[in-house]
């Protein structure tokens, strides 16, 4: 499109503490910033409809029949009663296309409305959910001997996959965060993939936070403590150090969740802050000597980022997106197993100097990562909504759009929108 797109982005997260919220406050920021068209639809204590600038906002509030899916995040069965309300929003925002960040249930809404109106649908795909799934389904079923649990196991993450694909097979294209997926969801879809990674704040995540009164030598790990992030590895790596006779060392884990107690009990080199946020998240980075990811589920792993832009080298596994952040022998390490991490912690922790160079590094690779170019690369891929045949586009298909003509509302309109977006209907 030759002017700026008319978006609606549905996210499922947007005020909590995750990859996908930061990634969708950052985006409503950029569209603020530089004056897009962006209607913003989102969870929220109440259901309400508030502007800033040229972003405007509708919060939804999920029922009390919410299932908690995580710590921060949930799922509302009945949260498809604001059909009406919200497909009215986008009709009179004159929405060009609809961005959704997940199946969970606002994404749902927002592509049920997409293809009612025969508007673009783009999907994200920020998350392994599938892998997710079956970690935890693996560890709920562990009384099961494991000869006739995994493949119970294994079964139930392909069937949760296909039903993922499926969903995201309604979309006409899908941003992935990491090459390893577009590859897997391009064939297993059909659909056109473009790559979106995680930018970063280099200003709230760095050295200059950095306040230590001590020589030990901090491990850290930032994250949600599930079994999907695979954190027993940390106490694995705990005894593989002691063993070494690795002396001072301690570990710092910033997060909370299921596993936090388990860990609690038996790590004896370790401290615990619970969930940080703001100013005490940078200093908490910026504190440590080395970051260590264990998740082999994580699609990009935005804490990897910050931990670089905080100056750490980062030890991450072979497997999922986090690898895709991290080079080898230059801003950390990429290893298999335990033994690979405790190979490239001893190795930091008696080569100062090593440790030294890949600090500068790793924070010379995040400053890379701007938010500004991963956004302007997300709106070179809505172009393409337009270069092929598809779905007519709801505001061409009405009449009704970037000619500034209000959009044509229902006499049968709820009362509910009215109160909500009072200043845009004009009847038939």
């Amino acid at each position: 499109m030759s002017s700026k797109p008319r978006i609606a982005f549905f996210t499922d997260s947007y005020h909590d503490l995750n990859g996908v919220s930061r990634t969708s406050r950052q985006f409503v920021k950029f569209a603020g910033k530089h004056s897009i068209p962006f209607l913003s639809v989102r969870a929220g204590e109440k259901t309400a409809r508030f502007s800033d600038g040229s972003v405007s906002i509708l919060e939804l509030k999920r029922s009390r029949l919410s299932i908690a899916l995580d710590d921060d995040l949930k799922f509302d069965p009945v949260l498809q009663r604001y059909w009406r309300l919200v497909k009215t929003a986008v009709e009179t925002f004159r929405t060009d296309l609809i961005h959704v960040t997940s199946p969970g249930d606002i994404g749902i809404l927002g592509t049920r409305i997409a293809r009612n109106l025969h508007i673009p649908l783009v999907a994200a795909w920020q998350t392994n959910i599938h892998e997710f799934a079956a970690r935890r389904l693996d560890k709920t079923l562990g009384f099961i001997p494991a000869s006739w649990r995994k493949p119970g196991v294994r079964l139930a993450e392909e069937r949760i996959l296909d039903l993922v694909l499926f969903f995201y097979k309604m979309a006409r294209i899908i941003l992935v965060p990491n090459r390893e997926l577009m590859d897997m969801v391009g064939e297993r879809t059909g659909k056109h993939c473009f790559l979106m990674r995680r930018g970063i704040d280099t200003e709230q995540f760095s050295p200059s936070f950095r306040n230590r009164k001590n020589q030990v030598f901090r491990i850290g790990y930032v994250g949600r403590l599930r079994p999907e992030k695979d954190v027993r590895m940390l106490w694995e790596l705990e005894r593989a150090l002691l063993a070494e006779g690795a002396g001072y060392f301690q570990f710092l884990i910033v997060g909370d969740g299921s596993e936090r107690r388990w860990l609690e009990r038996n790590m004896s080199h370790a401290d615990f802050t619970g969930a940080l946020t703001g100013e005490p998240l940078s200093r908490a980075y910026a504190d440590m000597d080395v970051f260590v990811f264990p998740s082999r589920t994580d699609t990009f792993g935005n804490v990897v980022l910050e931990a670089m832009a905080s100056g750490l080298p980062a030890v991450v596994t072979d497997c999922g997106g986090p690898k895709s952040i991290v080079s080898d022998g230059e801003t950390g390490f990429i290893v298999s197993d335990v033994r690979g991490f405790c190979s490239a912690v001893l190795s930091l922790m008696k080569n100062p100097n090593l440790r030294n160079q890949m600090s500068l590094n790793a924070r010379s690779h995040a400053c890379a990562a701007s938010w500004e170019g991963i956004f302007n690369n997300v709106l070179k891929a809505y172009d393409t909504l337009w270069d092929a045949p598809a779905d007519i586009p709801y505001r061409r298909a009405l009449g009704s759009s970037s000619n500034g003509n209000a959009a044509r509302i229902p006499p049968d309109m709820p009362e509910e929108s009215k109160k909500l977006w009072p200043d845009t209907y004009q009847s038939y």
